[in-house]
């Protein structure tokens, strides 16, 4: 037997209101489970599809018990017991399971088990009865065994208990045997007679109870068995009368309310399982959309930052050239004042070389008319002869000296036109330069007005990209969020599908047209092979 390891102390606690569902093929492999069969157990969906039912027995149970079940529900009779299970991760859980074959006509097709909560005084006498199997087993005398169930004696003593054990059949024998005994007591004249009657009235007794009694029962009990295993294509007919009768009845009539009831939950149960995947697959599609869109917005975010800071250093850049620019403009404004006063310089210039001129013209003037004087006064000094001689010394040094001014009068005068010459040029570059750096002062004005306009557009571009690049951020988080929301509904449409098809899968184990049903009946193989393909996606995708 499969001894499944290892395992713990730990109990796990049967979940209140609930109940675990599965379905096996003939092999005991899983073909259905519901959730609450999944989360209690540990394990995930497909690590239990297409799987040995006997990977959540417990190595405490004894062999007996299963062997009591397969026996059971091999012969086509329900199974009930308290079981012992191991969860994936060591733990144990009890339950009180019930087996039921399912039918396809008189052939055993299936299993179906359905688990319940068991009471802890159920719980430690059913760990008292499997202790003292094991032990039995252990020992090699076994002296009890299961039957459907129940613990019974395999000796001669439980052998005999079994017989004296009555059923309705039975007792009603003894009943009528009891009364001949006591009619042969009572008359014992015709005690032969008496003990004959009785028999044939034991025999005649436990014949009319096996008609009355126990015969509709018998013809009852495998439409309930069926019923049980979810299959609502049965009916039985209405030859029956009297209690039996009408106890068929109600059964035939719970049979078409639950047939009815069920219809109508598989149809919508298909209709939402369609309408969920529609959903499921749209859901996933937007979300795939979105992520992209997400991603999309993220990297436009991630330019405009990179925009921004680029305006942001242009911006810089053009105030930094607007500051150059009006220092440019004021050093510029300073050459204008120098070239100007240079100008006003050059003119003074010009007017003291004019004035300058017009004095040596003046003491040009006086050395000739000195000179004439001289002239004079030596004609004056030779008429007075010898009495003149001194003042005709003197005369001829006055003439000297005015000869000599006259002469210094014209050098400087050559000077002064020279230099005049030389002011006068000086004079027209001044003036060129003035004009010139009027002409750059201008420029640079204009130069300074553009950049001073290119830094308020810069400005102006970084408050707009700004503002661009928040809103850009801000739908950013926005879409974040939204991405995160379609994720969300995403998940939750998928979780519906997967209810849905729960839901699709628990209607689906009632039977309502045989052929149809019986053709559509899940492969374990191909569960297993489906399963395996799902997990080795998961793997890969979370790899990815």
């Amino acid at each position: 037997m499969r001894n499944n390891q290892p395992v713990t102390d730990r109990e796990y606690l049967f979940p209140p209101g609930q109940n675990l569902v599965s379905t096996t093929d003939l092999q005991g492999r899983i073909l259905y489970c519901n959730p609450a069969f999944i989360e209690v157990s540990g394990f995930e969906r497909d690590e239990l599809l297409g799987q040995p039912h006997n990977m959540i027995r417990h190595p405490d149970m004894p062999p007996e018990a299963f062997r009591d079940m397969w026996e059971t529900i091999a012969s086509g009779h329900p199974w009930s017991g308290l079981v012992k299970n191991r969860r994936k991760n060591g733990d144990h859980y009890w339950v009180m399971a019930n087996v039921t074959p399912l039918m396809e006509g008189s052939r055993v097709a299936g299993y179906m088990s359905v688990r319940t909560e068991p009471g802890r005084e159920h719980v430690r006498a059913a760990e008292a009865v499997y202790r003292q199997l094991r032990q039995e087993a252990e020992q090699g005398r076994p002296l009890h065994r299961l039957r459907r169930g129940q613990l019974e004696r395999v000796d001669v003593l439980g052998r005999l208990l079994a017989r004296l054990r009555p059923g309705p059949q039975s007792a009603l024998a003894g009943l009528f045997l009891l009364q001949a005994l006591v009619l042969a007591l009572v008359f014992p004249l015709g005690s032969a007679w008496a003990l004959a009657a009785g028999v044939l009235s034991a025999l005649a007794g436990g014949w009319l109870a096996r008609r009355l009694l126990s015969g509709p029962v018998d013809a009852l009990l495998p439409f309930a068995n069926r019923m049980a295993a979810g299959d609502l294509t049965q009916s039985l007919g209405r030859e029956q009368r009297g209690h039996s009768g009408r106890l068929a009845l109600a059964m035939n009539q719970l049979n078409v309310n639950l047939q009815s009831v069920v219809r109508d939950a598989r149809t919508e149960a298909h209709k939402m399982q369609a309408a969920t995947s529609d959903i499921a697959t749209g859901n996933l599609e937007l979300s795939q959309r979105t992520e992209s869109q997400a991603s999309s917005l993220q990297q436009t975010a991630a330019s405009m930052e990179q925009i921004t800071g680029t305006v942001r250093q242009t911006t810089a850049s053009a105030h930094q050239a607007s500051e150059l620019a009006r220092e440019a403009s004021a050093v510029a404004a300073n050459g204008q004042a120098a070239v100007d006063e240079v100008s006003r310089t050059m003119d003074a210039i010009r007017l003291s070389s004019s004035k300058m001129a017009d004095i040596i013209q003046v003491i040009d003037t006086i050395a000739f008319q000195t000179n004439i004087l001289a002239l004079n006064a030596a004609v004056e000094a030779a008429r007075a002869g010898d009495s003149g001689r001194g003042f005709a010394v003197v005369a001829s040094e006055v003439r000297a000296l005015a000869q000599r001014s006259a002469t210094a009068a014209r050098e400087i005068k050559s000077l002064i036109e020279a230099s005049s010459s030389d002011v006068e040029a000086g004079h027209r570059h001044a003036g060129q330069a003035q004009q010139t750096m009027r002409g750059a002062v201008e420029s640079v004005q204009r130069v300074a007005a553009l950049i001073s306009g290119i830094e308020r557009a810069a400005t102006e571009q970084l408050d707009g990209i700004s503002q661009v690049n928040s809103a850009v951020a801000s739908l950013d988080i926005i879409t974040q969020q939204n991405a995160a929301l379609v994720e969300q509904i995403a998940a939750a449409a998928a979780a519906l599908k997967d209810q849905a098809d729960t839901v699709s899968d628990t209607v689906g184990i009632f039977k309502l047209d045989r052929q149809l049903e019986a053709a559509e009946a899940p492969d374990a193989v191909a569960l297993r092979k489906a399963a395996k393909a799902r997990r080795q996606g998961l793997q890969v995708r979370a790899a990815g």
